[in-house]
């Protein structure tokens, strides 16, 4: 057997940049663009290198003009970058519940979290609607339904029904239109054990429920998988923080 030495560590490391440059030389120019906006606040810029939005918005298919709904955008990481790849002619829609009513009453609600970004004319084509998950209301003919992070969470949200909640994004999308989930990745076969304790969910689960409501499976990609997370912990806690293992699914609605 011959032996291959290995790289210097340098060389290693250039390569290693290299091919990673070359892995996103095909990402459409507003994608690269979007990642680069110098109005992106810093606490989103500095979860770049782990969320990988380039290759995620691109594996989604986002592009300019397109019709967006984006459901339940936490701080809005991803309600920038969709704003500014789909640009003036796009727009964006932030899809939040209400206010809880056990919340406190100084508590701001979802929709208010977003106002950085709604009161910014950099993001005139982002715009909230509040709905109730349960009886969820989305806007017709969207080219793209997204959500990151968030689908374990519709199975805690009491009243939900998430094949009502799957039918409701089907009718809401344009024929060929893409329904993008990602989220941090439970144990294979674990089904919906863990989403309300670890705040995962199993991708096999995922898949069947919503090509129950009549969608495509389109692929997966792995771009955010991590074999170093053992799908144990919550998502929250100690070093998988930031770090967890989380599945892309893309599904389409039949033309």
């Amino acid at each position: 057997m011959h032996h291959i030495p290995k790289l210097p560590a340098a060389l290693a490391a250039v390569l290693s940049l290299s091919l990673s440059a070359l892995a996103v030389a095909h990402i459409a120019g507003s994608i690269r663009d979007a990642v680069a906006d110098h109005a992106r606040p810093e606490t989103d810029t500095a979860q770049d290198a782990d969320r990988k939005p380039a290759e995620t918005l691109d594996f989604a298919g986002v592009r300019p003009k397109m019709q967006v709904g984006e459901l339940l955008p936490g701080s809005g990481y991803y309600t920038r970058l969709l704003s500014a790849v789909v640009g003036p002619k796009g727009h964006v829609f932030a899809i939040v519940p209400p206010k809880r009513p056990d919340a406190a009453a100084d508590a701001p609600s979802r929709a208010e979290r977003l106002a950085p970004i709604t009161s910014d004319a950099h993001y005139a084509n982002v715009s909230v609607i509040t709905t109730r998950l349960a009886t969820l209301a989305l806007p017709s003919d969207l080219d793209l339904v997204w959500t990151s992070r968030n689908y374990h969470d519709f199975h805690n949200v009491k009243d939900t029904n998430v094949a009502d909640l799957d039918r409701a994004v089907f009718a809401a999308l344009k024929p060929g239109g893409v329904f993008l989930v990602l989220d941090h990745a439970a144990e294979a076969g674990s089904g919906l054990r863990d989403t309300a304790t670890l705040h995962r969910i199993d991708a096999a689960a995922v898949r069947q429920e919503v090509e129950s409501a009549g969608f495509h499976f389109a692929g997966s990609s792995n771009v955010l998988y991590n074999k170093a997370d053992d799908h144990t912990t919550k998502v929250f806690e100690g070093s998988v923080k930031g770090h967890t293992d989380q599945f892309i699914l893309k599904f389409v609605k039949p033309k």
